[in-house]
């Protein structure tokens, strides 16, 4: 990888066969990515179970694990499994927590008193665990009594957060290693979201080290406008869910966003959508579309960009991303 950029990891995506995933994990590092990201949502595949597989198939490659929901994982058990990970396959695994998207953890009886609350007591302690201590914790969401791993790892690995909005942020800086930016996270709502865990980090009298990975929607085209084609149906329905609200306004794009949302017309919005606006939220174009847009992100701190395939490509999509980015200068 060129130096002075973030690491460049993609992800293996949640519609993926499980069974695809060792000899797609074999053929990332083959293409000279740095990182793999496994997604664990509700109803899909086990994020432990993958991360173990892509690390046992593989020699080099650090495999991300982005997010496990924090509520459905006791500490011990979380810091039994990522120490285990850690042991055998030394400074190649990244876990991360997050709350857990609300209406699953409602639908399976997990939606805590306070997400924010749980979140916090299960990073503190999954930490607290895996740095070898002895923890007797008594709060809202856990309670352990004397509890110490038997093989806590040598080395560490960082403990982030995936999380969106301030106070989560500001959580993740106080309590956890990294953050992980999900989908549609500009260069301007990396600086924002920065902001925030600073403050959590100053709030807890914590250092200013903090691993700030980023997921970004990803399109390839031979001309700017065809992968933008690409992308602009899908941020058109993320833009009309409001979901990602919270990343339009640091852009300065949330009033003219929500216009046209409230048009209620969806082919209106995805004709208003402004070519910049694409440009922001998602990875788009040429090789050297893609060069500025990932050097736009080194200049906001960072440390890992991983690209995420659109929903509707198969396996292969890893083969056109690693020719965009050799002919980018950026493998």
């Amino acid at each position: 990888m060129t130096t002075n950029r973030p690491n460049l990891g993609i992800m293996f995506r949640r519609e993926h066969a499980p069974e695809t995933l060792p000899d797609f994990a074999r053929r990332v590092e083959a293409a000279g990515f740095d990182e793999l990201w496994i997604v664990e949502d509700c109803f899909y595949t086990s994020g432990m179970a993958s991360a173990a597989a892509a690390l046992a198939c593989t020699g080099t490659i650090t495999v991300g694990l982005g997010i496990m929901p924090a509520v459905v994982r006791n500490p011990v058990f979380a810091a039994m499994e990522i120490a285990t990970l850690a042991r055998l396959y030394p400074g190649r695994f990244l876990p991360g927590f997050g709350h857990g998207v609300a209406g699953w953890m409602r639908q399976i009886g997990a939606f805590p008193k306070s997400q924010l609350q749980a979140l916090e007591e299960v990073t503190l302690t999954t930490r607290r665990l895996l740095a070898g201590e002895h923890v007797d914790f008594e709060g809202q969401h856990v309670r352990l009594a004397a509890c110490e791993l038997v093989h806590p790892p040598d080395h560490v690995p960082p403990v982030s957060l995936g999380v969106i909005g301030p106070k989560s942020l500001a959580l993740s800086g106080r309590v956890a290693d990294g953050t992980i930016l999900s989908e549609y996270a500009s260069p301007a709502y990396v600086t924002w979201a920065h902001a925030q865990i600073a403050q959590g980090q100053q709030e807890a009298g914590r250092g200013a080290d903090h691993r700030i990975t980023i997921f970004a929607f990803a399109g390839a085209g031979a001309a700017t406008a065809e992968a933008r084609a690409q992308l602009r149906p899908m941020i058109a329905d993320a833009i009309a869910s409001g979901d990602i609200d919270a990343k339009l306004a640091p852009l300065g794009i949330l009033p003219q966003a929500r216009a046209l949302r409230e048009s209620g017309e969806r082919a209106q919005l995805e004709a208003g959508l402004e070519d910049a606006w694409i440009d922001a939220l998602a990875i788009a174009g040429t090789p050297e579309d893609w060069r500025t847009a990932i050097d736009r992100f080194t200049a906001v701190g960072a440390h890992s960009v991983v690209l995420v395939p659109q929903p509707e490509k198969n396996v292969d999509e890893l083969e056109v991303f690693a020719e965009h980015l050799r002919r980018g200068g950026l493998l």
